[in-house]
């Protein structure tokens, strides 16, 4: 799996632009490979696999679950296009209460992995945007929670969000006593 990895300001969240190859049937792109991943410094560990379909300008997060179910998770674009965010909730991290965005969409083939203590979330920027995530824990419905999107100092670019009663009632940041204490991987 060729790839080329680019670090963000957070620790361990790293961007992976995909190889993708095209001809007259179409094209083909490998998303993951445990092993690339774990070369990488990315935990490769997979327990679920899902995805979501989204209108746009609808915000999905900012999601994380708490330990210990808490997880990494890599996310790709499959359709359409979404302006990415993940936010590190980690005490120790020099990048602590930070964020990066990051632009993914299905044109340029990209993963995006999102390290253990940190929050993710996006807006979608076209309608039948379709993302797949890969986690490394099961959901556990008591350990799945959020910060509010709107508190996090993110610049939406889409006016108007469509936002969940769920994720729009979770705590703001400011609010938020983060369980990530550990130490942070280097």
């Amino acid at each position: 799996m060729p790839v080329r990895a680019e670090p963000t300001a957070i620790p361990g969240c790293t961007l992976v632009h995909l190889d993708r190859h095209a001809d007259a049937r179409g094209d083909f792109v490998k998303g993951f490979a445990a092993s690339a991943y774990a070369a990488m410094g990315c935990d490769p560990t997979v327990a679920e696999v899902y995805w979501s379909t989204s209108r746009r300008a609808t915000i999905r997060g900012m999601h994380f679950q708490v330990p210990p179910h808490a997880h990494a998770k890599t996310v790709c674009v499959v359709r359409g296009s979404v302006h990415d965010v993940v936010i590190d909730l980690r005490v120790a991290s020099p990048a602590f209460r930070r964020h990066v965005t990051v632009p993914l969409n299905a044109a340029r083939p990209a993963a995006l992995h999102v390290p253990l203590g940190c929050a993710h979330g996006f807006q979608a920027l076209e309608d039948d945007t379709l993302v797949a995530y890969l986690v490394g824990t099961e959901h556990d419905p008591g350990a799945d929670t959020g910060v509010r999107w709107d508190s996090i100092g993110v610049d939406w670019p889409l006016p108007d969000p469509i936002v969940s009663e769920r994720d729009a009632a979770f705590v703001a940041l400011d609010d938020f006593a983060s369980p990530f204490t550990g130490p942070v991987p280097a």
